[in-house]
């Protein structure tokens, strides 16, 4: 069968060519008509196999029948429906053995009418429940020109065996069962995928509210932006002003991405920003923070960070680098600085000591921002790294803090046509 033939195109052939054999009476057309429709308009797709494979036993007087479908990478067939005396769902068997696997493998029918002697055929299910197979009848299920899983029918009644009339009819009821399994899956699918989109959505929202909303005086002394490189983020940053005047800041990344690093994310910038307002030395804050962190971060996650606290009464930063990019000092002489970490990420060790570092701005500015700043691609298709936002900030220093920080991060992404990682920059500046 070629490989491009949609579904519908598959199961039609099969039926076509059973009714050119001769087999189309009444009884067949109303059971094939029902079956149909019975798929099609069905909600429960459990429910519907579980009505199907009934209506196929006494069609084809067997004594049992099942539906096995192929899970676990395909190593594994489990049979999802069955009717008969035994209830045999949930089994598992080896994809690879015994008749139903061979079925699944040669994507042919398997006819077996003395499965006693047949050498494929494994006894510890009759031994397990007393059931006794005597015949079988195995059909793969296959859709798009792929198999995914079989029919199989035991026992044909009143002693008869299985014959290729049977098989032909088992092969048109096998094409409607897998037509109707592939489109419950692809409707699963959407369902999921619209569910995950707006938890997504969601989490968004969520992640936006964590971050604080920009003061619309032009005198405020720091400005930042995060634009995510999936639905939700890893990168956070938070400032605001406390009772006393100080005004606390952080910019942190957390490692991964996805659903784990946006709970993280909101876990950590939550624990900073309440403990910020009562504690004023950035070593402290960070080492609470951490002990909190690793009574219950996920195996192989942390947090690198940068938080402290602008004076601007003495025109200071006093801050922690938790194993962090280094911030980047831009002093009134227009030189740079880079401030290295001097301590682990949070969410490793606890009881880490953070040392703190101060700086007085005397008219510069410092930059924080994550990796997705430096590992961005500029316009060679090259990493921007240090030296690269150093460029762009000395050709946008005259700007104000706002507009400086806008075009520096919509340069970047315009000049990166694939954005890999979160982007997020932040700029304090005390004049």
């Amino acid at each position: 069968m070629k490989k491009d033939q949609s579904p519908n195109k598959q199961h039609n052939e099969i039926t076509q060519h059973f009714f050119e054999e001769g087999n189309a009476n009444e009884k067949q057309l109303t059971l094939l008509a029902e079956i149909a429709q019975n798929f099609s308009n069905s909600l429960d797709i459990s429910q519907t196999l579980q009505n199907a494979i009934e209506r196929f036993m006494q069609y084809l007087n067997s004594e049992a029948a099942s539906i096995f479908l192929l899970e676990s990478s395909n190593s594994e067939l489990v049979c999802v429906r069955c009717a008969g005396p035994v209830d045999i769902a949930g089994i598992r068997i080896p994809s690879e053995k015994g008749i139903i696997g061979n079925a699944v493998n040669s994507r042919k029918s398997q006819m077996i009418r003395d499965a006693q002697n047949d050498p494929n055929f494994s006894k510890l299910v009759d031994a397990d429940t007393g059931f006794i197979t005597r015949s079988i009848l195995a059909v793969p299920l296959v859709v798009n020109d792929e198999c995914i899983g079989a029919l199989e029918l035991i026992n044909k009644k009143n002693n008869d065996l299985f014959n290729n009339h049977d098989e032909s009819i088992a092969m048109v009821l096998a094409s409607y069962a897998a037509l109707a399994i592939h489109n419950a899956r692809m409707a699963d699918a959407l369902v999921e995928k619209e569910r995950m989109r707006k938890e997504l959505e969601l989490a968004r929202e969520i992640q936006v509210g964590l971050l604080p909303q920009d003061d619309d005086s032009n005198i405020f002394p720091i400005r930042g932006m995060n634009v995510p490189a999936l639905e939700v983020s890893g990168d956070f940053y938070d400032f605001f002003k406390r009772d006393d005047g100080l005004i606390y800041f952080n910019l942190a990344d957390v490692s991964g991405k996805g659903m784990n690093a946006a709970m993280l994310m909101a876990k950590a910038s939550s624990l900073l920003h309440h403990l910020a307002k009562s504690i004023s030395d950035p070593g402290e804050l960070l080492s609470r923070v951490n002990d909190e962190i690793c009574e219950s971060i996920s195996h192989g996650m942390f947090v690198t960070l940068v938080s402290g606290f602008l004076d601007t009464t003495k025109n200071t930063i006093s801050f922690s680098n938790a194993g962090h990019q280094p911030p980047l000092f831009h002093n009134c002489m227009g030189e740079f600085e880079e401030i290295k970490a001097s301590a682990p990420p949070i969410g490793i060790v606890p009881a880490t000591e953070f040392p703190v570092e101060t700086i007085h701005l005397n008219g510069g500015a410092v930059y924080l921002f994550t990796d997705g700043i430096t590992e961005s691609y500029d316009k060679n298709k090259k990493f921007l790294e240090v030296d690269g936002l150093i460029k762009l900030i000395e050709i946008n220093s005259k700007l104000s803090l706002s507009d400086r920080l806008e075009r520096i991060v919509s340069k970047i992404r315009n000049s990166s046509t694939d954005q890999h990682d979160d982007i997020t920059l932040m700029i304090i500046e005390c004049k």
